[in-house]
């Protein structure tokens, strides 16, 4: 798990240096990707940036398109960021020899099989955002 771990933050940083953003622009990205429109005061808590970065994360993301701020419907204090790359051909390009390095790798498993593997990575996903909660909590106190 470790070695997925580190080849997955390697692939990451690469993708964020090929796309010209700075890896917590990325790590924002992705975030956006997973949660969808959320308010810059939750991405600073899912990022563990300040706000004040995230607010200039967030310029950076608006200016190339990335991102778009909103009025939160129910308050008018609140903005919500909306993705808005997913669709962008750089992005595309990027993951595309991913995805299919990873349907040809798919294909070499039966059914059954995916669906285990499925099952897995989906418990380790809720294993390691409870290890990401702990580790944030333990940094607070000890800030």
């Amino acid at each position: 798990m470790r070695g997925l771990g580190n080849r997955t933050v390697q692939y990451q940083h690469n993708v964020a240096a090929s796309l010209g953003l700075y890896n917590n622009d990325f790590i924002s990205v992705d975030i956006l990707r997973d949660k969808g429109p959320i308010t810059a005061g939750e991405l600073s808590k899912l990022t563990g940036l300040a706000t004040g970065s995230v607010t200039t994360l967030i310029d950076r993301l608006e200016k190339i398109g990335y991102v778009r701020r909103q009025n939160d419907p129910n308050d008018r204090r609140k903005v919500i960021i909306v993705p808005e790359y997913e669709h962008k051909e750089e992005i595309i390009q990027t993951y595309q020899p991913l995805h299919d390095a990873m349907i040809r790798l798919a294909s070499t498993y039966t059914a059954d099989e995916l669906e285990l593997i499925m099952q897995f990575l989906g418990k380790a996903c809720t294993v390691l955002d409870e290890q990401i909660q702990e580790l944030s909590s333990t940094a607070r106190k000890k800030s």
